[in-house]
């Protein structure tokens, strides 16, 4: 088990964390190409309280990815008929075929944790979930699944600066929802249900990875160099291109260029009056649409 080091040298500088991404970004790549090149069957789930982060470890990840092979599943609320289904039964159509990775925000834990706290399933049915689901996982891993578990953990007064943060961008805004209000308040509880839940499939075949997530920066890249050291993973050689010259046409007319519709050039005018400004006298970006 990795030791927890207690003392950090401050948040990562932003400039740090875009140039050690892109070297990530290229080991996904290669990562990605593993995959497909030996059909692998990759699920990684990110589980964690609101606003740990484990959106934004996910976009990284996902970003320099093909999207046919890298898919990120995040489900809703399921439907009348989901709810009389086997409890599992929604996300095992989601798993991943051979060559395929797949990345789950928020998972069937689902019930250990939100619905747990909230109300949202019976006693019978949260105890039945724990019991089942480490016998769940091991049926994925016998079946050549390779399951990674990571939990976002976020404290107190971080999680209070990014709701405020949430709440005050109206890019951000539909980030938070009454639900996140009313989860606000239930800190303790969200802390016990975590603890049952790790005593019950925090088991050695799949255990839970626990990222630190109050420095959003360096949580995303100690969670993708941890991914990357889980899946053992080799260069793959692909197949060399050449384009050529390009083949001369003939007998092709193009039709007038203005009898097509263009999107405008809404920021020339804009430029103009940038630069015709004087140097730290600039107009102003409205923000506006």
């Amino acid at each position: 088990m990795a030791k927890v080091n207690m003392k950090k040298s401050g948040k990562l500088k932003q400039e740090f964390y875009e140039k050690e991404l892109k070297k990530l970004f290229v080991e996904l790549v290669k990562l990605q190409n593993w995959i497909k090149s030996e059909k692998l069957k990759v699920v990684v789930i990110f589980e964690g309280r609101d606003a740990a982060g484990k959106g934004g470890a996910i976009k990284r990840i996902a970003e320099p990815l093909n999207p046919r092979i890298c898919k990120v599943v995040a489900l809703g609320v399921p439907t009348e008929r989901e709810k009389t289904q086997w409890y599992f039964q929604r996300y095992v159509q989601h798993l991943p075929a051979g060559g395929e990775l797949v990345l789950f925000d928020r998972s069937w834990y689902n019930r250990a944790g939100v619905e747990r706290v909230m109300g949202y399933c019976t006693d019978e049915e949260y105890w039945d979930f724990l019991r089942s689901c480490p016998s769940f996982e091991r049926m994925l891993i016998r079946a050549g699944v390779i399951l990674v578990k990571y939990w976002f953990s976020v404290s107190e007064e971080e999680q209070e600066k990014r709701f405020l943060s949430r709440i005050k961008n109206p890019t951000k805004r539909w980030k938070f929802s009454e639900m996140d209000i009313v989860s606000r308040g239930k800190w303790v509880e969200y802390s016990k249900a975590k603890d049952e839940m790790f005593a019950y499939t925090d088991t050695k075949q799949t255990p839970w990875y626990v990222v630190d997530g109050d420095d959003k920066l360096r949580s995303r890249l100690n969670c993708i160099r941890h991914l990357l050291s889980l899946i053992p993973y080799k260069d793959v050689e692909l197949p060399k291109m050449e384009l050529g010259p390009r083949p001369k046409q003939s007998g092709y007319v193009r039709p007038p260029m203005e009898e097509q519709t263009f999107v405008p050039d809404y920021y020339e005018d804009m430029l103009e009056a940038f630069r015709s400004e004087p140097e730290g006298n600039a107009p102003a970006d409205d923000g506006g649409l």
